[in-house]
């Protein structure tokens, strides 16, 4: 009576399972709940995934994109696989809700150029971004460090366009050693500004130098039109004053 019992019940609850899977994913039941849409010519990610999912795969679709919030109400989820996709963007919550749960977190061979600054915080996944037409700029350098194991995690990086020339077809390392891209646009400001003081104070000078050489010329024309005046006679009377007094 007791297996029978028994019996029922899992029929029941394989049952509720195979009722809530999204269409053309197979669910099971193995340490939680599984549901696998690989290969299931998706077009975008099912929003009726059963909230009580530990691993979902939607490997080897074409998915191109990752809503915000669409994983936010499975709060059990440990592994998230988005592998062999063509998503090209990461936004700011396409993980929120699933970012601390998650446990291992597959990206790898998609079309991803870029993400948002946040769009990892708070992940405590071991991340897999290989294979991705990355742009290596600021952004991308200041989310990796953010990550955990991000030495891991940026080795595996190959940088397809960069905003420094030499780092495009190479590996985007974060240690001490490598440019600091968050300071290429402060750097060239910093150019910029030098190169605008320099540029007003070369102004300031060439006006100081024909101020001066204006007023010079002035002085010199003045001098020259008292010199051609003619000298000036004294009077006969003004003569014979000056022999009295003497």
């Amino acid at each position: 009576m007791c297996l029978l019992l028994q019996s029922f019940v899992l029929m029941i609850l394989c049952f509720h399972s195979a009722s809530m899977c999204p269409k053309g994913c197979l669910c099971s039941h193995s340490g939680g709940l599984n549901v696998s849409c690989s290969n299931a010519n998706l077009k975008e990610i099912p929003r009726d995934i059963p909230p009580e999912t530990v691993l979902l795969y939607l490997d080897s679709n074409q998915i191109t994109s990752i809503p915000n919030e669409i994983f936010k109400d499975l709060h059990q989820l440990k592994v998230l696989n988005l592998s062999k996709n063509a998503i090209e963007f990461i936004d700011e919550h396409s993980f929120k809700g699933v970012a601390e749960t998650l446990q291992t977190l597959d990206l790898s061979d998609n079309q991803i150029v870029s993400v948002h600054k946040n769009a990892f915080n708070n992940l405590k996944a071991r991340a897999r971004i290989a294979n991705n037409p990355w742009h290596c700029d600021c952004t991308l350098q200041q989310v990796l460090r953010s990550m955990a194991s991000n030495h891991e995690t940026a080795s595996n990086i190959i940088c397809k366009t960069a905003v420094l020339d030499e780092h495009a077809g190479r590996a985007l390392l974060t240690n001490a050693n490598d440019a600091d891209l968050c300071n290429l646009h402060k750097r060239t400001t910093d150019y910029a500004m030098l190169v605008t003081m320099f540029g007003w104070f070369t102004m300031v000078i060439s006006y100081v130098v024909y101020y001066v050489r204006q007023n010079q010329e002035d002085a010199r024309r003045h001098l020259e039109y008292l010199k051609s005046l003619p000298s000036r006679q004294k009077k006969p009377d003004e003569a014979d004053d000056i022999s009295t007094v003497v």
